[in-house]
């Protein structure tokens, strides 16, 4: 007997398409729906476990940034490791091999970019908050400003990764670079040593071995991984097609070579800010006892007989650190 019929092959040709396109929305749609989940998810778990942990001094704001600084880590392995597994498999041929696990990642870390700017917001809240002023709007107004002032560059990152890597990544690639995209994943390498630095900074242990062991893994993964990731990208370019290093800017259209430019100038910003910070965490002398705790007034916010807690006052030395 003739073999039975696959469900596919029993329908009219016509519907095949319909069938495919509901397939891949579907899937997109579960895919987006489980970064909303999980982010968000995992950063209210971490924190309500946090929150209970006997620890003298230990207060909200403290399981609020160590939370989120979790979620990062988290999510930056993932990343990370979805990169390799992409590069490898896709190494042969940079332009033409693909891999499911490219759009299915890009799709899952989408909602991560917008659920950090709003973390971030709550971490800024948490070191400038002044009991008694909760419910005051125009003092929250003030801190919303005085955030989106200082995280002005790492809004508009986030906020150019769900807005414009998304939709490039998925749509408009036409199938082609899943290495390339896989190198992009690669970037996210550093975000735990800068998130580590970061906890280390907030409760002041800028003397400890660790601190500085993690200040250099952080600089080499940087320059590494960001920095030297975008020349390697047009080197493996050039590789496939046959011409050397200094030529491939020129056989790109020029949009190309704009976005990687847009791309690349931030995270030399950052760069330059961890070496700054680098060159003076080695630089410092010793000294026996922990640095002094350091105020810092927001702005238009805090009356002046009022101050943070030293525990909510950030640190001159964590500015530092690029954002993860």
């Amino acid at each position: 007997p003739p073999p039975p019929q696959s469900l596919h092959s029993s329908l009219p040709p016509s519907i095949h398409p319909f069938l495919l396109m509901a397939f891949s929305l579907t899937e997109m749609l579960s895919e987006l729906a489980l970064g909303c989940l999980l982010f968000p998810g995992l950063f209210t778990l971490s924190k309500r476990c946090l929150k209970k942990l006997p620890l003298n001094g230990w207060e909200e704001s403290d399981a609020v940034v160590v939370s989120t600084r979790i979620v990062s880590t988290v999510q930056a392995v993932m990343a990370s490791s979805a990169g390799i597994i992409i590069v490898k498999s896709c190494s042969r041929h940079v332009l033409e091999d693909r891999h499911w696990l490219t759009n299915a990642y890009v799709l899952f870390a989408v909602p991560y970019f917008a659920y950090d700017i709003y973390a971030m917001y709550v971490c800024h809240w948490y070191k400038y908050k002044v009991k008694g002023h909760e419910g005051d709007v125009s003092y929250n107004r003030a801190i919303l400003k005085n955030y989106l002032r200082k995280e002005l560059l790492m809004i508009i990152h986030h906020s150019v990764m769900f807005a414009v890597c998304f939709p490039v990544s998925v749509f408009l690639r036409r199938g082609r670079g899943d290495f390339f995209v896989g190198c992009m994943f690669l970037a996210e390498v550093s975000t735990p040593f800068v998130c580590l630095g970061k906890v280390l900074i907030q409760y002041r242990q800028q003397h400890t071995l660790l601190h500085k062991v993690n200040g250099i893994m952080m600089l080499v993964s940087f320059f590494l991984c960001r920095i030297l990731l975008f020349p390697y990208m047009y080197w493996v370019y050039g590789q496939e097609l046959g011409l050397p290093l200094h030529r491939v800017p020129l056989e790109l259209p020029a949009l190309y070579n704009m976005a990687a430019l847009l791309l690349m100038a931030p995270q030399v910003y950052w760069f330059s800010l961890i070496c700054r910070g680098a060159f003076r965490l080695f630089r410092r002398p010793r000294s026996k006892g922990l640095p002094p705790p350091l105020q810092e007034h927001l702005n238009g916010c805090v009356p002046p007989s009022s101050s943070p807690s030293p525990s909510s006052s950030p640190s001159p030395s964590a500015r530092n650190f690029p954002p993860n």
